[in-house]
């Protein structure tokens, strides 16, 4: 019993109760968006052909046939309100009125038989258009 009490008034066996493990908060939260391998890829590929930085940008416009679009394009730069991913050196930014509407997104690029795209895999969107390009909340 002494060595508990002496234990206890050094502060050892309160220390997992009251100390706070951060890392167990990163485990356990999602990223705000992601960018797949192909994605960076494929931004890289694009970029370098053009001379541009490999950042790029997503945004959310109203509009399209379910509501809202999804607006993919080259940026020039990160601006103060943006969020950020980064996969193999490539950035992807996301403007913090956009990311309400994609916020646990992943952006991936998407060859196939009907053309190749970039897409969001979006958990927000409660339905979206057969092309993929649009969605509602």
């Amino acid at each position: 019993m002494a060595t508990a009490r002496a234990a206890h008034k050094r502060g050892v066996g309160q220390l997992a109760a009251t100390a706070p493990l951060p890392y167990l908060d990163a485990m356990n939260e999602a990223p705000e968006i992601q960018l797949t391998p192909a994605a960076a890829s494929r931004v890289a590929a694009i970029a370098k052909r053009q001379g541009k930085q490999p950042i790029l940008r997503l945004a959310v416009d109203g509009g399209g046939c379910a509501g809202f679009q999804y607006r993919f394009g080259l940026a020039d730069g990160v601006e103060q309100d943006d969020t950020v991913a980064e996969h193999d050196g490539v950035t992807l930014v996301v403007d913090e009125i956009s990311l309400d509407l994609v916020r646990g997104s992943a952006v991936d690029y998407v060859e196939s038989l009907g053309g190749a795209s970039f897409q969001v895999t979006n958990p927000n969107a409660a339905s979206g258009c057969g092309c993929g390009t649009s969605f509602s909340v």
